[in-house]
């Protein structure tokens, strides 16, 4: 009997070894679950007291219960309910809270724990640097800087892996919505609450140099970020409304070196360009909507003569880019005190450039130098909002006021707009419907195969697939579709003798004027736009104070 026992305490006797290791493995945890909830409640500022007897009362219940019930696995499950329900009711409690990104136990904060360690490589790879060429420090965490610098973090990042040209906050109600534009196309994200972005927005203005304390009056600064060797530039404008501060942030991108051979032209549109930049003289009228890329396209222009062998000026408002070997001047808010637009116009042409490009042209006085500009021997660039040629045309008669003067110096006119390319990578071919062939005229044997972005595809788990090129947007950049006419003697001499205004569209049609329309449905039936596209570009504005279509 005695050797029994002292073989039954050898062995472990009354206690179980297993048993012990399995309450140990849950009892140190709980403790760890206290150290963590008593900082984490002090830190937000919330009833350390409570919580930490909660969470003890709730472990001590779990353990009685354990040591009372005889079935052991019975004991654990109802401790873990025990410790689980209390630390569930804190976390619901602390989530509550904070930020969207500080949230725990989440679906995306678990995603966070799986690539955590990917995500702090990266966090340590990106740096903000302000206006003053600073670079900002990582923030203490749970401060507002540091909401502030999260924040901007998460959306710069995502934003230039988009490829977004601007991002635009605009309040409304407790949330503030987000859009981003992508190759032209505003692509609308989930909102952020308003607490969240009131960090942000006093982040941004510190790093750009703004007043953090003016939230009514416009306010324009920059920032840049490094990610890796990559610096982007940003520019931040704020601005304030009835519902709160407005925020728009703008991806600074260098003026690539553009020609006229890149901006999506015929052959035959560029071949009248040529013999412009060979007679050196003329005037070409540069126009299209707001926002459809008209500034690029007058550079493109510009670049087509040889600034080593040619004095070229430009006079913009808002230079979109720098031009190499140009002299570009800007007219700004200051200028309008002492000068105007056309009479700093034609300051620059005394001074007796080869080309000269006007960046925009609303009054006569402007139009009336341009001509007389081109008159005297000098080529020159005009842009213009018109949302045709023929509407360009009209405007130019009109603002001009001399017809004799308009057919001599006029040497062409382009109208354009932008559209989204295909991505090569994903898009797919289909087999459209007669019905749509005969809606704009295609003949079925030239539109045997037209192309759209490509749909959603899914993994074998049956998880979506993303096109890595296109970030599942179907597009990739963008190219102009021209409607274009050069003047010839004929055209010339009806610019003259036509009065109205649809006969002179008749003298451009029989001129092989293709417009619009029909140019893009050439970019459609190359597989380079979808149809979509094409009709989402070219729809008519809608008019403010419109009301909406039933």
């Amino acid at each position: 009997m005695t050797g029994s026992l002292l073989m039954a305490v050898e062995y472990g006797g009354y206690i179980s070894i297993v048993k012990l290791v399995l309450f140990l493995a849950c009892y140190f945890p709980w403790l760890l679950l206290l150290n963590w909830a008593h900082r984490d409640a002090k830190a937000l500022g919330t009833n350390v007291s409570l919580w930490i007897g909660v969470l003890l009362g709730a472990g001590a219940l779990g353990i009685l219960i354990w040591w009372l019930i005889p079935v052991f696995i019975v004991g654990i499950l109802a401790f873990a309910v025990c410790v689980g329900g209390a630390a569930l009711a804190y976390v619901k409690h602390r989530n509550s809270r904070v930020l969207d990104f500080d949230k725990i136990l989440t679906i995306d904060h678990i995603k966070s724990l799986i690539s955590k360690s990917d995500k702090l490589e990266a966090m340590q790879n990106f740096v903000f640097i302000t206006a003053n060429n600073n670079e900002v420090p990582s923030p203490e965490p749970r401060t507002p800087t540091f909401f502030g610098y999260r924040t901007g973090y998460d959306m710069l990042t995502d934003a230039a892996w988009r490829r977004t040209s601007t991002i635009s906050f605009s309040p409304k109600g407790d949330t503030y919505e987000v859009v981003y534009n992508i190759d032209g196309a505003a692509t609308r994200q989930p909102s952020l609450p308003r607490e969240q972005m009131e960090y942000f927005i006093h982040f941004l203005k510190e790093v750009s140099g703004l007043d953090t304390k003016e939230k009514r009056k416009p306010q324009k600064g920059k920032f840049r970020t490094r990610q890796v060797k990559v610096i982007t530039e940003w520019e931040v404008q704020t601005a304030g409304s009835t519902a709160g501060e407005q925020v728009r942030l703008k991806r600074i991108t260098k003026e690539s070196a553009m020609r006229i051979t890149d901006l999506g032209m015929t052959p035959e549109q560029i071949e009248p360009l040529e013999k412009l930049r060979q007679n050196r003289l003329g005037l070409f009228l540069v126009t299209g909507p707001k926002k459809s890329g008209v500034t690029t396209t007058m550079y493109a222009m510009i670049r087509n003569h040889d600034a080593f062998l040619n004095n070229i000026n430009t006079i913009e408002k808002q230079p979109s880019g720098q031009l190499l070997n140009v002299t570009q001047t800007t007219f700004s808010l200051t200028d309008t005190g002492t000068s105007t637009y056309a009479k700093k116009l034609q300051s620059i042409v005394r001074m007796g450039p080869d080309v000269v490009g006007v960046g925009e042209c609303e009054d006569p006085e402007t139009a009336k130098i341009a001509s007389a500009a081109a008159k005297d021997g000098k080529i020159v660039y005009v842009v213009m909002e018109a949302d045709s040629v023929l509407q360009a045309m009209a405007r130019w008669l009109k603002l001009v006021g001399d017809r004799k003067l308009v057919a001599e110096t006029l040497a062409g006119i382009s109208n354009q707009r932008m559209f989204r390319k295909l991505c090569d990578t994903c898009k797919q071919g289909y087999a459209p419907n007669k019905e749509l062939l005969k809606k704009f005229n295609l003949p079925a044997d030239k539109a045997k195969v037209l192309y759209r972005p490509g749909k959603e595809v899914f993994d074998k788990r049956g998880k979506p697939s993303m096109c890595e090129t296109c970030q599942g947007t179907g597009f990739i950049g963008r190219t102009g579709v021209f409607e274009m006419i050069a003047l010839d003697d004929e055209l010339r001499k009806a610019v003259k003798t036509v009065v109205q205004l649809p006969e002179l569209g008749v003298q451009f049609r029989k001129a092989k004027m293709l417009y619009l329309q029909e140019q893009a449905l050439r970019k459609v039936i190359s597989g380079t736009t979808a149809i979509n596209e094409m009709l989402r570009v070219l729809a008519p504005a809608k008019k403010e104070g419109a009301p909406a279509s039933q």
